[in-house]
């Protein structure tokens, strides 16, 4: 029976990244878990095939290996020993990167690419990856600071085999398909290629019999709840590292860790600018005129009196020293710079419209002199033309 194709089984199309991978693997593996279909032989073995197809195709080199031979790739039928160095081959050379000879001059250079050094250690249990959780917090918290409470759904330590993916927590023995290498040996065409052993995935350790509840892998599927302790003055974008709370390594290897992206809510009143707190003010046409003052509320909760001197202009602004944001890991805060806009008076009175008429014969319209000249040089301009 041919085994299903690994992009198809997770329900993902052969572009797709790293996130839209671990997104379908989580779906899927949440959908057939044993735990959520007891008895259920079906789910159970599209369980399998799920991890089976995410722990090749979440590897950059394994997923290259699959692209280009298929499930073959891992097939310990196609592997085949060799010799160091060059070998005559009918038509041409054959590169046999096995042990000795060339294999050693290139290790000893620049290292085995998977990550082992040497060649004959075996990778042993691999770490597992890290996770992202975006976290969206008020502005107000984001200069007091916060204690949240998040859930992330990760891969976590099975506790029936405490992580070792054998029955009764029994240690995986030396993998018999690659000695405990973690790698085979395969024959393509002019071509001798090591690829990662499909029987271990790599890490040279396979258990004689699996764990029931997380089916030898030693981690399983869930949610976990953890405190997130957010300082005062994170901005948008910083970012809050939890070490080991990632997800579980496979077999018992050591925790990825959790990254924690800050972004800040929009707010109703503040705009923020790094350290510094913008706030639009309306006043009103007669305040702006004979001056005044106004009070202002602040991030921190409290309120701030701002002096507005008589013939105040749109646009004009006031700030406010250490009224602004907090700095992270600093105690100096940023500025409250305050912007005031006039406003024109609508919805006036009979009595308020003859004041203001009263005003304009009084020479109102002289007491303001950018339109005085703004409209002087129209005129000017006209005359220009005309003539």
């Amino acid at each position: 029976m041919s085994k299903r194709d690994f992009y198809e089984i997770l329900g993902v199309d052969r572009k797709a990244d790293e996130a839209a991978l671990k997104k379908a693997y989580r779906a899927k593996a949440m959908q057939f878990h044993p735990d959520r279909n007891p008895g259920d032989k079906a789910a159970e073995q599209k369980f399998k095939e799920v991890n089976e197809a995410y722990e090749v195709l979440k590897d950059p080199q394994k997923r290259a290996a699959y692209d280009q031979f298929g499930h073959a790739a891992f097939d310990p039928a196609h592997g085949a020993p060799g010799h160091g160095g060059f070998r005559q081959h009918p038509g041409g050379f054959e590169f046999n990167f096995g042990s000795g000879g060339f294999a050693d001059i290139f290790e000893d250079i620049f290292g085995d690419i998977t990550g082992r050094g040497r060649r004959g250690a075996t990778r042993g249990p691999e770490r597992g990856q890290d996770l992202r959780y975006d976290l969206e917090v008020t502005l107000e918290e984001a200069f007091k600071g916060k204690k949240a409470t998040i859930r992330v759904p990760t891969a976590a330590r099975c506790d029936a085999c405490h992580g070792s993916g054998g029955e009764g927590g029994a240690r995986p023995k030396p993998c018999p398909t690659c000695g405990g290498r973690g790698r085979v040996r395969a024959s393509q065409g002019f071509f001798t290629i090591e690829r990662t052993c499909g029987a271990c995935a790599g890490t040279g350790e396979v258990v004689d019999k699996p764990c029931r509840k997380c089916r030898g892998e030693g981690r399983i599927v869930l949610d976990k709840t953890l405190a997130v302790n957010v300082p005062s003055g994170v901005d948008e974008g910083t970012r809050i590292r939890l070490a080991g709370e990632g997800e579980a390594g496979l077999r018992g290897g050591p925790a990825g860790d959790l990254y924690i992206f800050i972004s800040i809510a929009p707010h109703e009143i503040f705009q923020r600018d790094g350290a510094h707190i913008h706030c639009h003010v309306p006043i009103s046409m007669v305040t702006a005129a004979l001056g005044g003052a106004v009070e202002v509320p602040t991030v921190e909760g409290t309120r701030a009196r701002v002096t507005i001197p008589a013939g105040t202009q749109s646009g004009e602004q006031f700030r406010l020293r250490g009224k602004g944001m907090t700095q992270l890991k600093s105690q100096i805060r940023g500025d409250m710079i305050i912007e005031v806009a006039v406003e024109t008076p609508a919805n006036m009175t009979a009595r308020q419209k003859q004041i203001l008429e009263e005003f304009k014969k009084a020479g109102g319209e002289d007491a303001s002199p950018k339109a005085k000249s703004f409209f002087a040089k129209v005129r000017e301009l006209w005359d220009e033309l005309k003539g």
